[in-house]
């Protein structure tokens, strides 16, 4: 187990080398209890690594703390030399939180009736986000605390979806996508009589499956667009309007892809069900989403750009 003091330490050389903080208050209290807070959450971090090595959805936590890790190394310096703090009700109300979230993940290793382990990794994960929040909002000042809202917040992100929220999410893009997918068919002339999510074709019958959802792009672009938000917009409304536009984006791309499999199968063969393009075409339609993704980027781009004040020209 390494030594808390040790580590202290260290970052407070890293921190001498670099100019960060010149004269932290409680630096060495804050280091060490952010270690405590680790070591203590080792074994469902360690459970964490292990879900998301295994699991086809969720792979992308693993890589969460280092975003938001690089996140707060292009905010620096960071201004943590002075400043008021919060009420110390807030870093309160968060650790309490975390630790009532903490109790409930204790209760499902203890309960005798199991519990899913992603239910129970997503309580730890959140408990652990809202304890780093307590802890930042206890130590540091309020020009620390506005610089690294976003990449603490981004660590949300480490929790997978609860399972009942995960199936919700599915059904309702299941669904979407099959409404969606009926107004093309509509659109190209193709005779369809849509049940649900069963379409009837000429000839052939089809249904867009939960695992033709299409929640991993989904979620990885939603992910995409909140980092890219901070980094190239500058108007909070910008940030949103970047975010919602993943949802109706990851409609079309699905629809799409269910157009495309139903047309190959009814001028082709219904053979075309197994084809590639079924079996491993996601990341192609995920390619194809980008287009629509980075002209709203763009667009928005432009319009914050119309909206900057005229450059001075120089004395």
């Amino acid at each position: 187990m390494p030594n808390p003091n040790w580590v202290a330490n260290q970052v407070s050389m890293a921190a001498d080398r670099y100019g960060y903080w010149a004269n932290p208050p409680h630096w060495r209290r804050f280091i060490i209890t952010l270690v405590i807070l680790l070591l203590c959450l080792s074994l469902p971090l360690f459970q964490l690594v292990r879900f998301a090595w295994g699991s086809e959805l969720y792979s992308y936590a693993i890589l969460i703390p280092f975003v938001s890790a690089g996140l707060i190394w292009l905010k620096r310096p960071l201004p943590t030399a002075s400043g008021t703090k919060l009420s110390p009700l807030w870093a309160l109300a968060l650790i309490f939180s975390g630790i009532g979230m903490l109790g409930a993940y204790i209760l499902t290793l203890l309960s005798p009736t199991p519990v899913a382990s992603q239910d129970a990794l997503a309580l730890a994960m959140y408990s652990l986000v809202l304890l780093l929040a307590g802890i930042c909002c206890w130590f540091l000042p309020r020009p620390t605390l506005r610089a690294i809202a976003f990449p603490l917040g981004f660590l949300i992100f480490l929790a997978p979806l609860p399972v009942m929220l995960e199936e919700s999410l599915e059904t309702f893009l299941q669904y979407g996508s099959a409404w969606v997918a009926h107004g093309f068919f509509q659109i190209i002339g193709t005779p369809v009589f849509r049940d649900g999510t069963i379409f009837h074709l000429p000839g052939f019958t089809m249904q867009v499956a939960p695992e033709c959802s299409g929640i991993h792009s989904t979620l990885a672009l939603f992910i995409t667009s909140l980092v890219a938000g901070p980094l190239l917009l500058n108007s909070r409304w910008s940030r949103i309007i970047l975010a919602f536009s993943v949802l109706p984006i990851a409609l079309l791309r699905n629809g799409l892809r269910v157009t495309v499999i139903g047309e190959l199968c009814v001028r082709i063969g219904p053979e075309m069900i197994n084809s590639y393009i079924h079996k491993h075409g996601g990341p192609i339609f995920f390619l194809i989403s980008l287009i629509p993704f980075f002209l709203v980027l763009f667009f928005l781009l432009k319009f914050q750009r119309s909206k900057a004040p005229p450059s001075q020209p120089p004395a």
